[in-house]
């Protein structure tokens, strides 16, 4: 494995081509360093008719690229160096013209030359007038790259600069993010392995305006999703409601009560190599769920509900082979009720960490027990810091259900 976690450490050149999205892909160098990751950045005599190598260099702290006669002293080689360097070469936005120079193998600027000589993988995000990304020529342009492992994200539909509605908006940037991430894990330990992460706490439906809940953003299960992903795995994320749309993936499956949580998982795992079970699932749900608004009556002073015992999801799925990772998120006792979990639901590892102080946070500090073997606690870090240690302990494990 490089020396390096997904995005953070990732030496990314960013290649920016001359549409009017090219604003935009200041806030994608933003974010990418926020990231972690190296940005060098390559601009085409187009995209500098929109705008400055100034703004860049003031987000990444790296000299701008704009011609490939540049960057051959003090014993650089130009884009030799870019592209030898280069983790992943990441084109956005990837105007009609840059799209058909790739394909046709042109090196007439310092962008296409990086493009030619680096064996990093190349994403590209699309961004032109509709009648322009849905030409023939296009067409064949794209499908000639993808033929050479070229990745593509968007376009988007949505209105364009010409005022037109159509198909040739450049992708959002955590659509973008995404893919990088994808291309960049390719290869990683977990490549051809396939897992599902839920994330998210489920809502019992009450009426059609309340429910029963709990405090859970999410934002665990959508870092180990990540991380999985950093790793090189095929990821399908389930997703309750309650975690914040733009936390989530496009491609994730939103659900929202315990229920539709089973019947999703269930569907997704049948050819998984790994299930983690992040979600925090509600113990109880109403016995019925009334299809008006329950109003209050005069004189009312309290409510009672009925409630039924909702299916243990985890404990109830089990296959040959399939590793199974759950959470015990306990405010007392927190590692000897993490055991008795670990044994009740026939799980190979447990995550078990303080409620109170990790749910809705964006730390964590947790204690990672295994079937087999001594348990490791972690300072407190950051969520993705902790996914990334969880998905470590993950790759560990499935030799172990391999050779079993």
């Amino acid at each position: 494995m490089p020396d390096r976690q997904g995005l953070d450490g990732a030496r990314i050149v960013l290649g920016v081509s001359g549409g009017i999205a090219a604003y935009k892909a200041a806030e994608l160098a933003s974010t990418l360093v926020q990231a972690g990751a190296h940005v060098d950045v390559v601009m085409t005599a187009g995209a500098r008719e929109f705008i400055q190598p100034l703004t860049f260099e003031g987000i990444t702290h790296h000299r701008v690229h704009t011609s490939v006669f540049g960057g051959w002293d003090d014993g650089g080689t130009g884009h030799v160096d870019l592209a030898a360097g280069a983790d992943l070469l990441l084109i956005a936005p990837a105007t009609a013209n840059t799209i058909a120079r790739l394909a046709h193998g042109l090196v007439d600027d310092m962008l296409t030359a990086v493009a030619l000589a680096t064996a990093a993988p190349i994403v590209l995000a699309p961004a032109m007038e509709h009648h322009m990304w849905r030409h023939p020529a296009t067409a064949a342009n794209v499908e000639t790259l993808n033929s050479r492992g070229a990745a593509f994200v968007g376009p988007d539909e949505g209105r364009l600069a010409s005022g037109a509605t159509g198909q040739g908006r450049l992708a959002p940037t955590r659509d973008i993010m995404a893919a990088a991430r994808l291309a960049l894990g390719r290869g990683g330990p977990l490549a051809g392995k396939s897992v599902v992460v839920t994330a998210g706490g489920t809502l019992e439906a009450i009426d059609p305006v309340r429910f029963i809940g709990n405090r859970s953003s999410g934002q665990m299960g959508v870092a180990l999703a990540e991380a999985a992903i950093d790793a090189g795995a095929d990821v399908r994320l389930v997703a309750t409601r309650s975690v914040s749309e733009a936390l989530l993936p496009r491609d994730a499956i939103v659900v929202e009560s315990a229920l539709d949580l089973q019947r999703a998982v269930a569907a997704q795992v049948t050819t998984a190599d790994v299930l983690i079970m992040a979600a925090a699932v509600a113990d109880f749900r109403p016995a019925t769920a009334a299809g008006q608004k329950v109003k209050k009556q005069p004189g009312q002073d309290s409510w009672t509900l009925d409630l039924l015992k909702n299916p243990d999801i985890l404990a109830n799925i089990g296959r040959p082979g399939l590793v199974k990772v759950g959470f015990a998120a306990e405010t007392e006792r927190i590692l000897e009720y993490a055991r008795q979990k670990l044994d009740a639901k026939g799980l190979d590892l447990i995550v078990a960490n303080d409620a109170v102080a990790t749910i809705g946070s964006r730390r964590s500090a947790a204690t990672l027990i295994p079937r087999v073997g001594d348990p490791v606690t972690l300072p407190e870090l950051d969520k993705l810091a902790v996914a990334r240690r969880i998905i470590d302990a993950v790759v560990r494990l499935l030799p172990e259900r391999v050779d079993a």
